[in-house]
């Protein structure tokens, strides 16, 4: 069950985001706080960043066209 992990970890990851977001957002922190919670976020972000992309990846990988399998980018307006 290893790759229901990252899907938890993202999840949790936006929603940590959202609060850093919203303690940010209240303009009443201390210099120190607000540098590292913008160091958090930062490193949030780049690790849902990372998840995102091999999500895709996994898409990409997965579009079938005929009997092979052929890579294409995933465009979630395309219908």
């Amino acid at each position: 069950m290893p790759e229901e992990k990252p899907a938890a970890s993202f999840e949790t990851g936006l929603q940590q985001l959202e609060l850093i977001v919203k303690e940010m957002e209240s303009g009443e922190l201390p210099l120190e706080r607000a540098l590292e919670l913008f160091e958090k976020g930062m490193q949030l972000s780049e690790t849902c960043r990372k998840q995102l992309e091999e999500a895709e990846t996994r898409i990409e990988l997965l579009i079938r066209k005929g009997d092979k399998v052929q890579a294409e980018p995933f465009r979630p307006d395309k219908a």
